[in-house]
């Protein structure tokens, strides 16, 4: 008797959901051409030498050193900069610099480093915003192997 009034109250609920369906409907004219135009970007992104981004790489850097890794490491410099991409995918994807070259870090090692502005990076995506990548010190491995994740 018990599976027969589980089997009920399966087959009632069922019921009741395919009932309550009801069909979607089309965006009103109004939905349609409110707010939905889509991106609208200027490619305003700072070049791979800007000071500014390569501050903002080692600030960071010797943030994360230093919260989570309980280290004193900080990038020196970082020079033999280069661009490798600008906007390599489709043209209404957000418009993206990749950049690479050689950081100083204070252990005396130098290591290969790659990071990509991008347009709407940064917190709200109110400005450009930068993520980045030194090799052999990709601890958590966000861009693992080798940093690779962070190219294009």
């Amino acid at each position: 008797m018990g599976r027969l009034r589980g089997f009920g109250i399966a087959l009632a609920s069922l019921l009741a959901i395919a009932s309550s369906a009801v069909p979607a409907a089309a965006a009103s004219f109004f939905e349609l051409n409110f707010g939905l135009s889509g991106p609208r970007y200027d490619a305003t992104v700072p070049l791979c030498d800007d000071p500014s981004v390569l501050g903002k790489i080692s600030a960071r850097f010797a943030q994360k050193e230093s919260a989570f890794w309980q280290s004193n490491l900080n990038i020196a410099g970082v020079d033999r900069i280069h661009e490798i991409a600008f906007r390599p995918w489709a043209p209404d994807a957000i418009p993206r610099r990749y950049c690479g070259g050689v950081a100083d870090v204070t252990d005396g090692k130098r290591r290969t480093i790659y990071y990509s502005i991008n347009e709407t990076g940064s917190w709200v995506g109110v400005s450009w915003g930068v993520e980045w990548c030194v090799v052999g010190l990709d601890r958590n491995w966000a861009y693992n192997p080798g940093c690779r994740m962070a190219r294009p």
